[in-house]
């Protein structure tokens, strides 16, 4: 995989992990009402939920691949409208502030774990949204294992290291940290770099 592409991947799975969400709820959750250590086994749980549906939407792109190029064309400019409709749909919205309950009770370790593998694993949007953005960085005839490989421990790993940051941040600066106040900013460029990427394979699929 070439470094450029990698970066591509890099930037696009860094912003979208950076997007509040009902994921950042839950590791803020624990990182400001238990504990560094409750917020980071949650991130880590989550990263590995993230990477389970990496894998299995890169493994269906390469059985799709393999089999049906016309019908991988085809997915990559489906792939590439979703991209841009979700960055339109994210320029549109407007911003809503993050709700976290606080929550006196100590919780143990396992139960952050679960809830952080919890809100990634049972969110199949993720696997729809793996599957539009892998298909803009294959390239049929290099892909091999150690590129998927690659790409799926890209994605684990920055999703776990950005929620790993927000976690010892958080429990740090307790009242002083307020990432909803930035909330705006962050969709507005994660929505502008779908588009843009969007473009992107449109552009270099009509070898303009």
């Amino acid at each position: 995989m070439e470094l450029t592409a990698w970066l591509s991947l890099a930037a696009i799975c860094a912003m979208g992990a950076m997007s509040p969400g009902p994921s950042l709820a839950v590791v803020l959750r624990y990182s400001l009402f238990q504990s560094a250590k409750h917020g980071i086994v949650a991130s880590l749980s989550h990263g590995f939920g993230v990477g389970i549906y990496a894998c299995l939407a890169l493994l269906g792109l390469s059985g799709l691949i393999q089999q049906s190029p016309l019908l991988y064309q085809t997915l990559v400019y489906g792939g590439a409208a979703y991209l841009a409709w979700m960055g339109i749909k994210i320029l549109r919205s407007q911003s809503q502030g993050l709700q976290v309950v606080n929550d006196l009770a100590t919780t143990s370790y396992w139960q952050a774990a679960k809830d952080g593998f919890a809100i990634a694993f049972l969110n199949p949007k993720l696997a729809i949204f793996f599957v539009a953005l892998f298909s803009q960085f294959i390239e049929p005839e290099k892909m091999t294992l150690s590129v998927g490989l690659i790409m799926c421990v890209t994605v684990l790993t920055i999703d776990a290291m950005w929620y790993f940051v927000v976690s010892v941040i958080s429990a740090t600066a307790r009242d002083k940290f307020d990432l909803t106040a930035k909330r705006s900013g962050i969709d507005k460029l994660l929505g502008v770099a779908f588009i843009l990427l969007a473009i992107r394979v449109v552009y270099e699929a009509l070898g303009l």
